[in-house]
């Protein structure tokens, strides 16, 4: 005897109801990656300066780095010149660091801060 066509629909549903819900879950527990859980903000700090922050809104702790270059009369031929910043952020789970780049080296003359990079890995401790 052959299952009627309401039948094989119904044992389907009833299917789909238990699988469903299971892969859902699974769906839920896969890592994410660091890229969807850290971030970086820069903002102005006063004249001569900008404070960059990486968040870590990660479950692990995250050891970033950062880097940056000053550029000191970005416009000047002759006066035009450029000073490399760095710093490493070691971060807990959850947390943020902050980092600054000054331009106090250029003194009174114009400055630009370009070639920013960041990146964070996990915590091998």
């Amino acid at each position: 005897m052959r299952a009627s066509p309401a039948a094989r629909w119904a044992t389907l549903a009833l299917a789909l109801t238990i699988c469903v819900p299971s892969l859902t879950a699974l769906a839920d527990k896969t890592p994410r990656s660091l890229a969807e859980c850290t971030s970086f903000d820069q903002t102005d700090k006063g004249d001569d300066g900008v404070a960059f922050t990486i968040h870590n809104n990660c479950t692990v702790p995250v050891d970033c780095s950062l880097s940056w270059r000053v550029v000191c009369a970005p416009e000047s031929k002759k006066r035009r010149s450029s000073h490399a910043g760095s710093a490493k952020l070691n971060l807990g789970s959850v947390a943020s660091g902050d980092a600054a780049a000054s331009a106090s080296s250029c003194g009174d003359e114009g400055w630009s801060i370009d070639s920013i990079e960041w990146s964070c890995q996990p915590n091998k401790d």
